[in-house]
């Protein structure tokens, strides 16, 4: 039976292990480090903390996503670089996924 990997992340303080298929430790690394620093920098501004924190900033991170994605499609004449909406949806619910597993450990 084949196990996937985990990697350990730091998110706001706290260690996390999460599940991460072979071959894109460095990928969610990254992810981690940006929504880490995301989450310093939110919690510095403001007085939310714990999961409303890490939702806002999930959230704004979303958010992001979807503006590049959509000034990159209309910059763009081809059709190929605009994600449809499924798909921006498929996106979030995956990020979605990794959060609440993520919380739940």
């Amino acid at each position: 039976m084949s196990t996937t990997p985990t990697l350990s992340i730091q998110l706001h303080g706290k260690e996390y292990k999460v599940a991460c298929p072979a071959g894109e430790q460095e990928a969610l690394q990254a992810a981690a480090d940006l929504l880490n620093m995301r989450l310093i920098e939110a919690a510095d501004k403001g007085k939310i903390s714990g999961e409303r924190l890490l939702a806002m900033v999930a959230l704004n991170l979303a958010h992001d996503l979807l503006s590049q994605r959509r000034d990159s499609a209309s910059a763009s004449t081809s059709d190929s670089v605009a994600l449809d909406s499924d798909e921006h949806l498929r996106r979030i619910q995956s990020i979605e996924t990794r959060i609440d597993a993520a919380l739940a450990r």
